[in-house]
């Protein structure tokens, strides 16, 4: 370490100091803290998970499992039976000084609600949006909107400042702290959102008035939706499955042309995994553009279903639903033709996948596809009725 401001001594100021333990706020005191921890869980028999080396979990003599979840220094604790909880818990507080804070009500700024009665658990993120609006000046007098982003905002580089006094202005306005909190919650509990911060996010080295109008609407947005979230329920007809959506807005980038990936997967009822991302490269037809959305969700996919099977939930295949039946076709054929013998080789991995039969790709209609609104604007009733299809409701 640097010798600290102060503290250098004469003659030797190009010195450093040797460290005998990791101090809190350097670099490498988190992975510090992480080998210490994940030693600690290893020594009790607990098995780090292959798909996030931060769940642990253990199978019990009954067969069902006690999990353990770390996000740097908070845990969450899952298990059936109160009494292997309590024995974690004393094992923990034994090795580190640790608070319990009893049963999960908050973690990270998300507010878990729970009716056991009805076998139903909600997420949402109330008081932090609450705190997001007022930090930023967006209070009752404010017009809330339907929508996260209305088809109008066409955004581009071109509205970059062009002028001395646009630059000056913009200066002025935070724009990479909205997006940055707004970002946060779109991660965490609001996937409604994740489209429209997609777009506004690409635009933070140098922001526009018109950037910013876009943002203020999403602002406005979330003014009206604060007590939305994430629902999970039980569900004794299909059981706690898995099941994806993928969808695809052909050059909707009004720079580069590039298209748009979205996809959702989600499990008992409520959204798990979402994204909304531009491709990395052009695509030259609707179809190729699908296929290569197709992918990133296949990969996904098989992330879950790694991440569930080590969870003790075994599930034969996951059903990844498309809108494009020509994707569907070109990821199920070993078709080479003049119009596919471009698309890079990665991409077509997605075959090997679909035939050993891992992941089932399905055909579904445009008007129930609820990655529709991941990829671009879409009308208030599209809009509902994607947010219905998946979950995303007032929860508290």
């Amino acid at each position: 370490m640097s010798q600290p401001e102060g503290f250098k001594v004469a003659g030797k100021e190009n010195w450093v100091c040797k460290l005998q333990k990791s101090l809190y706020g350097l670099k490498q005191s988190p992975r510090q803290w992480y080998k210490r921890f994940d030693r600690f869980m290893i020594g009790q028999k607990y098995t780090r998970s292959h798909f996030d080396h931060c769940v642990y979990f253990r199978k019990l003599q009954d067969g069902t499992f006690i999990y353990l979840l770390l996000y740097v220094d908070d845990m969450l604790i899952a298990c059936k039976s109160k009494v292997e909880i309590d024995r974690l818990k004393t094992q923990l507080s034994n090795e580190f000084e640790m608070k319990d804070l009893g049963e999960a009500r908050k973690i990270l700024g998300m507010e878990i609600e729970r009716d056991r009665a009805k076998g139903k658990i909600s997420l949402c993120q109330k008081q932090y949006l609450k705190k997001v609006l007022h930090r930023f000046g967006m209070n009752e007098n404010s017009k809330p909107v339907s929508t996260p982003l209305a088809p109008h905002f066409k955004l581009s580089a071109s509205m970059s400042p062009k002028t001395g006094e646009e630059s000056h202005f913009m200066a002025q306005i935070p724009y990479a702290s909205v997006v940055g909190s707004l970002m946060y919650a779109m991660v965490c509990t609001r996937p409604d959102i994740s489209q429209a911060v997609s777009i506004v996010s690409r635009y933070m080295h140098n922001p526009g008035k018109g950037h910013w109008q876009a943002v203020k609407w999403i602002l406005r947005y979330i003014l009206g939706t604060v007590d939305v979230g994430l629902l999970f329920q039980q569900d004794k007809v299909t059981g706690q499955c898995v099941v994806g959506y993928v969808d695809s807005d052909y050059a909707g980038d009004l720079d580069k042309r590039r298209s748009t990936t979205g996809f959702v997967f989600s499990i008992a009822g409520g959204p798990v995994s979402w994204r909304s991302i531009l491709q990395s490269t052009v695509a030259l037809s609707t179809t190729e553009a699908e296929y290569m959305a197709v992918t990133e969700a296949i990969k996904e996919a098989i992330w879950l279903q790694g991440l569930l099977d080590d969870f003790g939930v075994q599930q034969d295949h996951v059903d990844v639903h498309c809108d494009s039946q020509s994707a569907i076709y070109l990821a199920k054929n070993q078709v080479h033709h003049a119009r596919t013998k471009h698309i890079d080789v990665r991409f077509h991995f997605v075959r090997e996948i679909i035939d050993e039969g891992d992941i089932l790709l399905q055909k579904i209609g445009t008007a129930d596809n609820p990655a529709d609104m991941l990829t671009k604007p879409v009308s208030l009733l599209k809009f509902k009725h994607c947010l219905d299809l998946i979950g995303i409701c007032k929860v508290c």
